[in-house]
């Protein structure tokens, strides 16, 4: 037993060593240790539920990104497509304008023609008329020159005036 006696001396002073020491931990290290932990645990859980927040908000900031830009296409198309049918407007008003004025210029041009030729044409009437009575005027002195044939052509003139 003497062998099993230092062994248990032995055993009972690192026992008591062991239990001294866990006291010393307990009272001065171990709520240090602990209270570091947890707040390494809080902070680590603070940290994780940021990151998830970001995360989150994230994914709200790229979806609004992305309604936004489908709202910007979509608004872009309907401009183009306003000034798509804006031009064509102009377009066809400025084509029906200059097909009127034109038109306006042809009609008043074909007035002015025809005025013109009416014109020209009384005009060559007149003269024809005073260039007819110059030469019957001559043709008739050269012919009648006696008084006898004077009175004939009288006559027969006035016979022609009645039967018309």
């Amino acid at each position: 037993m003497e062998v099993i006696m230092p062994k248990l001396g032995l055993f009972v002073w690192a026992l008591v060593i062991f239990l001294i020491f866990f006291f010393l931990l307990k009272k001065f290290a171990w709520k240090p240790i602990l209270e570091a932990l947890k707040k390494r645990e809080e902070g680590i859980e603070n940290s994780l539920q940021e990151a998830q927040k970001a995360r989150d908000e994230m994914q709200n900031l790229k979806s609004e990104n992305e309604k936004i830009l489908r709202e910007a296409r979509a608004e872009r198309e309907v401009i183009l497509k306003e000034a798509r049918e804006m031009k064509e407007s102009m377009i066809n008003e400025a084509r029906t304008e200059a097909k009127e004025e034109a038109d306006r210029i042809m009609a008043q041009t074909r007035d002015e023609i025809q005025s013109e030729k009416m014109r020209a044409i009384t005009e060559i009437k007149n003269q024809v008329g005073m260039l007819s009575l110059q030469i019957a005027e001559k043709l008739l002195r050269k012919e009648l020159a006696d008084k006898d044939q004077k009175q004939a052509v009288v006559d027969q003139m006035i016979d022609d005036l009645h039967l018309n």
